[in-house]
């Protein structure tokens, strides 16, 4: 029998509004008990850090490089991230010990497949000697060593929790709506494909932080009131992304929000919702065939508004959308509990990453293994 570890996870996302936390049971393949789930937010001053934050890091050509502030908001952050493990401790009143690994993501600042160079922020060492847990980070780069995008890393989680998934309802494709949207196709003959779909929230959430001066769009509110303006939607749905015969991972730089005289509020809201879900279809034409089944997950399930258009846009074709939560699944919180399943896979030696998800030529592993007394490759 399969040795059965507990595991925490932590995400820090694109959209950057705080630190997702997650426990699971897992032997890293086929066993899957989810646990309890914490989202601890971030304050504003430490958002805008983070803003700051992606425009230092444009100047980075090194892995390693921390110009500007990035080293001390990378240690800023990792303290953060402890001070949310404990939290989660107390709240579930769990001790240390009964944790084996943690899963950190950390925060992206950089990613430029092309280049082969992500950053993501986060001390690992710091977390595990602050948190007393052995941690796997820094998950992403031995995919670009060998060839891949370095995303999406997800899809392997996503094929661990399909079986709950009817048969009759496949091939169902799992989509992350978060700052980036990103899809997992998966089939019973074993095919398993992920790819970044097209902007998710983070261009809605940019627009109306810089017009309403909130950090999002609840619940899709104030594109609900719009219109769409077809001719900026197509501008964005014309971009080559699209029609690339490789699939790429996204950086959050790669598609910018409106001018502000494009669009009056709510219209520009409205635009960006519709351009979010009409990327994941027209994405979704690069897979070898349409799904009968859409499961979104992550805070762009929350939009009615990109629901709606789903619904519509993903019914024309037949195909059926389900939330995160009408599938049985928790769509909060299933990032962190992926961080938490990498990290058990990683600390296994079994493979994160597929040509089929990043492109890499073969399945490979990847991660750092910070023990609380010393640092050590997995």
């Amino acid at each position: 029998m399969a040795e059965i570890r507990t595991a925490i996870g932590l995400m820090s996302g694109t959209s950057m509004d705080g630190i997702d936390v997650a426990l699971l049971r897992t032997d890293g393949e086929t066993v899957v008990e989810q646990g309890a789930f914490l989202s601890v937010p971030y304050d504003p001053p430490f958002r805008d850090r983070l803003k700051q934050a992606l425009d230092e890091a444009k100047a980075i050509t090194r892995r390693d490089e921390r110009p500007g502030d990035l080293s001390r908001m990378e240690r800023d952050l990792t303290l953060r991230h402890a001070e949310a493990v404990r939290l989660f401790l107390r709240r579930e009143n769990l001790n240390s010990h009964a944790i084996d690994f943690i899963g950190f993501h950390g925060q992206t600042v950089l990613h430029r497949p092309i280049e082969a160079l992500t950053v993501q922020l986060g001390d690992g060492p710091l977390l595990a000697s602050e948190t007393g847990i052995d941690v796997v980070y820094d998950m992403r780069a031995n995919d670009m060593v060998h060839g891949g995008q370095g995303a999406p890393l997800v899809p392997i989680y996503h094929q661990a929790l399909a079986h709950k998934i009817p048969t009759d309802q496949w091939p169902v494709c799992f989509v992350n709506i978060g700052g980036i949207s990103n899809l997992t196709f998966l089939d019973r003959d074993g095919t398993i494909i992920g790819f970044d779909s097209g902007p998710g929230n983070t261009l809605i959430d940019q627009w109306v932080e810089a017009h309403a001066g909130i950090p999002y769009d609840d619940g899709g509110r104030i594109a609900s009131e719009g219109s769409v303006v077809m001719t900026l939607a197509e501008r964005y749905l014309d971009n080559t992304f699209f029609t690339a015969k490789t699939r790429r991972a996204l950086d959050r730089n790669d598609f910018r929000p409106p001018q502000g005289h494009e669009a009056e509020l709510s219209d520009g809201a409205r635009t960006l919702a519709y351009v979010s879900a009409a990327a994941i279809l027209k994405s979704a034409g690069h897979l070898p065939g349409f799904p009968k089944t859409f499961v979104i997950c992550g805070g762009g399930r929350l939009n009615r508004t990109i629901m709606g258009d789903l619904l519509r846009l993903a019914g024309e074709r037949g195909a059926m959308v389900l939330s995160a939560e009408q599938a049985g699944f928790d769509g909060d919180a299933m990032e962190a509990e992926a961080w938490a399943y990498l990290a058990v896979r990683s600390a296994k030696g079994l493979p994160l990453t597929f040509p089929g998800t990043t492109g890499v030529k073969s399945p490979v592993g990847g991660g750092v293994l910070a023990r609380a007394a010393g640092t050590q490759k997995v």
